[in-house]
Parts: structure tokens; sequence; C-alpha cells
């Protein structure tokens, strides 16, 4: 296993693409996350604002490039007929599978854990002039307060799972277009049905399966009763999500050809 993932390492560090693509998901991340806490202030939102949530936003627009850093993993290798000498060199598939899902883990986690970090001191340092101060009732963000360090570490594992789920659909298709389109839309293309049905038990059923509405369910820190599923069981219905696609893309893999 030990020389899998070294020559997985090895593909990703010699990858231009791959470190641009991570500096992106940080970026935007970021950006987006200052953009919004520098347009939210007490007086246009007024109480009730989770603030926490509100300085994660840029999760929502970082995720995109994860995706693309995912499904390029192994897609990139069946563009260029590389997957053939991977799969040369390294004959048992099970392995290469899970060669690329740790190494992109450990890319994520990483790259996600700056990108959370530079939004939550974003959202602590840009809030309180917005009036999100003691005197209305909302505390200088921290992760020392259970419910934000929650959401943080939870938008972090929320990029890896989304990048595992991509990964596997990936691998399926093989196809890189194809398979951005198809996370693409499993994520943003829920929230619209959601938005779009009348009937509210559809609407909120909609809400607790679709992969980023339950997902991001472990962003929130306040009326965590209001919310169609809990932050935690949310989180693990993208984990579901992200197992079924690794286990489809794997079986994929090691039934058919290169």
């Amino acid at each position: 296993m030990s020389r899998a993932l070294h020559a997985e390492w090895t593909k990703q560090r010699t990858v231009a693409g791959t470190g641009w693509l991570l500096l992106g998901a940080i970026t935007l991340t970021v950006a987006l996350s200052v953009l919004v806490t520098v347009a939210t202030t007490y007086a246009s939102s007024g109480a009730g604002q989770d603030i926490t949530k509100l300085s994660l936003t840029g999760i929502y627009l970082g995720q995109a490039i994860v995706v693309i850093l995912a499904v390029l993993t192994i897609s990139g290798e069946y563009s260029t007929g590389m997957i053939r000498i991977t799969l040369t060199a390294i004959p048992r598939r099970p392995r290469v599978m899970a060669s690329k899902a740790a190494i992109l883990t450990a890319l994520v986690l990483a790259a996600g854990t700056i990108a959370v970090l530079g939004s939550v001191l974003a959202g602590r340092l840009i809030l309180p002039a917005n009036g999100f101060t003691v005197a209305h009732h909302y505390a200088l963000l921290s992760l020392g307060h259970g419910p934000t360090l929650r959401a943080a570490a939870g938008s972090v594992l929320y990029l890896v799972l989304i990048a595992l789920l991509s990964l596997g659909i990936a691998t399926a298709v093989r196809d890189s277009a194809t398979a951005i389109g198809i996370v693409l839309g499993l994520l943003y293309l829920f929230p619209i049905l959601a938005a779009l049905a009348t009937d509210p038990h559809l609407k909120r059923h909609l809400q607790q399966i679709a992969p980023m509405t339950a997902g991001l369910a472990i962003q929130a820190t306040t009326n965590l009763r209001s919310l169609p599923i809990s932050p935690w069981a949310g989180l693990a219905v993208l984990a579901a999500w992200a197992a079924a696609a690794l286990l489809a893309g794997g079986l994929l893999l090691r039934l058919r050809d290169a």
C-alpha cells in the first residue's frame, strides 16, 4: 500500500493543476465568506442571524473547485491514457482506488482547514463592526465555542466527503466533463427542486436526502429544531452518498478494462 500511496502522492505533487486548484478552493471560499460578512449588517438582517453559518458561506463556492480537483484525480489519467501505466504498475485496482482516496483526503483536509479557519477569522474580525456585538446578544466568533467548533470542523469534513463523492462518480463515468456535471447537478439541483416543491413534506424530504443541503446542516449553530435534519445526521447522509459513489466506482474499476 505504501508503494501505491507514494506513487499517487508523486503524481499529485508533480501536476501543476493540483496546487492551483487547492489554492483556488481556499481563495474562493475565503473571498466569498468575506464578501458575505461585509455585506451583512445587523441593521439589515436583524436578530436571529446564525453568524457562524454566515461566516462559512464560502463553502458553497469552494466546493465546486474541490469537485474539479477530485474528478481530475482519476479522469485525467483516463484522458491521457496514463491509467494503463498505473494499473500495470499496481495491478490491484482496489489499492489504486484506496491510494487515490487517501491522498485526495489529505490534500482536501489541509486546504479545507485553511479555508475554514480563514472564513471564521474573517467573520470574527468583520461582523462585530457590522453590529453583531455582545450588546445585540452576539458573542465573538470563537472555535472555543462548541457549536462553532463543530460547524468549522464539520465544514472541513464536508469538503472531504464532497471530494470522495466526486472521485467515486469520476471513476464510474471516466469522463471529466460528465463527472463534473453529475456531481454539480447532485449538489445544486436538489436545493432548486426543494425550493420549487409546493408540498411541505416533499420539500422536507428533498432537503433531508440532498447531499449539499443535508451535509451543510453541520454548519448550523442556532434554531437546530427547525432544521429538516440534524447537523451530524445530515453529514452522515452525505457520507452515505460518498460511500455509495466510491463503492460503485471501485466495482466498475475492478470489472472494466482500463
